[in-house]
């Protein structure tokens, strides 16, 4: 087997793990299955990770910065402001729609982690990482297009996660391509309805 830097194996462990549990549940998924799903042998796993614990939390950053890249690339001033949003939403639902295994794997991975004595820091942290990013996504918009915010940045962070989150669920298990649309429109003009011009 070629050497690979330590990153790099990580990296690799970390998306066989992100198959393997898309496919099979996380419950399911062992450090063996996780090995042999990535090619390697199983002491190359515990070489680079040292507990299941440091795995679904390279699996939770993993994800969350898939979306956030995808969130990011979309949020790019517009000639509105709702136009800007819609963009975002837009592009993290397109992402739902092509991945939704990947997506249901998040709410899965979350109750483990609640479930799992000593894993509960994981559930908390990933929901941190969400309120982090639409923080900085807030406070990137507002400085390119020179608005302010009805609201603390903090509290519309946390709005938007619990949002995002709970549109997510429920179009999962919902479907309808055409409600989609409508709850990211209604959604879109709820938050464009939180932000004034500051002239």
């Amino acid at each position: 087997m070629a050497r690979m830097p330590l990153a790099e194996r990580r990296r690799q462990l970390t998306e066989a793990a992100i198959r393997a549990m898309t496919r099979d549940g996380v419950a399911r998924t062992t450090t063996r299955s996780i090995a042999a799903e990535a090619g390697v042998s199983l002491s190359v796993f515990h070489y680079c990770f040292d507990s299941k614990q440091a795995l679904l939390e390279s699996v939770m950053e993993s994800i969350t910065g898939h979306y956030v890249t995808v969130v990011a690339e979309a949020i790019r001033p517009r000639e509105t402001l709702r136009e800007t949003i819609r963009a975002g939403f837009q592009a993290y639902w397109d992402d739902v729609a092509a991945s939704p295994g990947e997506h249901m794997l998040t709410y899965e991975l979350t109750q483990y982690a609640l479930r799992e004595p000593g894993f509960e820091h994981l559930a908390r942290r990933q929901y941190e990482m969400y309120c982090e990013t639409y923080g900085e996504l807030i406070g990137r918009l507002g400085k390119a297009m020179e608005f302010d915010f009805a609201v603390p940045v903090p509290v519309l962070a946390r709005y938007l996660a619990a949002m995002t989150d709970g549109m997510t669920l429920n179009l999962l298990v919902l479907g309808n391509d055409e409600a989609a649309a409508e709850i990211l429109d209604l959604i879109t003009d709820h938050v464009a309805g939180l932000v004034h011009d500051p002239a």
